[in-house]
């Protein structure tokens, strides 16, 4: 190092009357030549600080089961999957939707339910839909709603949102919705109107109601017509942790 010094100062001796600019390049060079031998730099990766917000596992284009206690309850399709098991309440995200179907306890599908966004709170068995709702039971109907919450611990599926339900004969609208598990027996909270699905010239002209009419109950049908699912996609597990 002491030679290089040497041949520097010649160097710069002998170019003393020389342009100052390469001058000054020179001086910046023996600067950073010495502060880089006299220290040697070491880049360090700073820890996780909020495991929280990592998933534990991801998942992208997944079709899976759910079983609980040995007996299927679910068949889930999704383009993604994120778990939060650190989170303070651990969850299951469904950013980009998701597709499902729930079968009864003698492996018939009795609902399928498709969202834009969903979310599972693990700890309160609650699931939270969201973005274009549409669910199918098994008689067929139709219920469409921006947003949906479906209990498994109070077999109970309920909405404050508006909701439209499409049946053989007529479509129901309203605020607020409540049902079972199954969505058979369920109930509009603030109805707001009936209107006859064949809209045809001599048909019965709609039915409509206001906000504070009573809850109207929907009873199971005693002959239910053939169901309609929606159709679910059909894509390959790829599963990361």
């Amino acid at each position: 190092m002491i030679k290089f010094f040497e041949i520097l100062k010649e160097k710069l001796h002998f170019n003393k009357i020389g342009n100052s600019i390469t001058t000054t390049f020179m001086v910046v060079v023996v600067l950073f030549f010495m502060f880089s031998c006299s220290k040697e730099k070491v880049e360090q990766i700073g820890a996780i600080k909020d495991r929280s917000a990592m998933p534990q596992l991801h998942a992208t284009e997944i079709t899976t089961i759910i079983s609980d206690s040995g007996v299927t309850r679910y068949r889930i399709s999704a383009p993604r999957w994120d778990v939060f098991d650190k989170a303070m309440k651990p969850y299951w995200n469904f950013p980009d939707g998701i597709h499902f179907e729930k079968f009864d306890v003698n492996l018939k599908v009795d609902a399928n339910i498709h969202s834009r966004y969903a979310r599972y709170e693990v700890n309160e068995q609650r699931w939270e839909l969201r973005g274009k709702v549409r669910a199918t039971n098994l008689q067929g109907e139709l219920f469409e709603t921006e947003q949906l919450f479906w209990s498994e611990r109070e077999s109970r599926i309920y909405s404050d949102s508006l909701i439209k339900i499409t049946q053989v004969s007529h479509i129901i609208t309203g605020i607020g919705f409540e049902s079972d598990a199954s969505m058979t027996r369920y109930t509009i909270r603030k109805p707001q109107g009936i209107f006859p699905v064949d809209r045809t010239a001599g048909a019965t002209p709609p039915t409509t109601t206001t906000g504070t009419a009573a809850p109207v109950t929907v009873p199971t049908a005693t002959t239910p017509p053939q169901r309609q699912p929606i159709p679910a996609p059909v894509p390959v597990a790829k599963t990361k942790k």
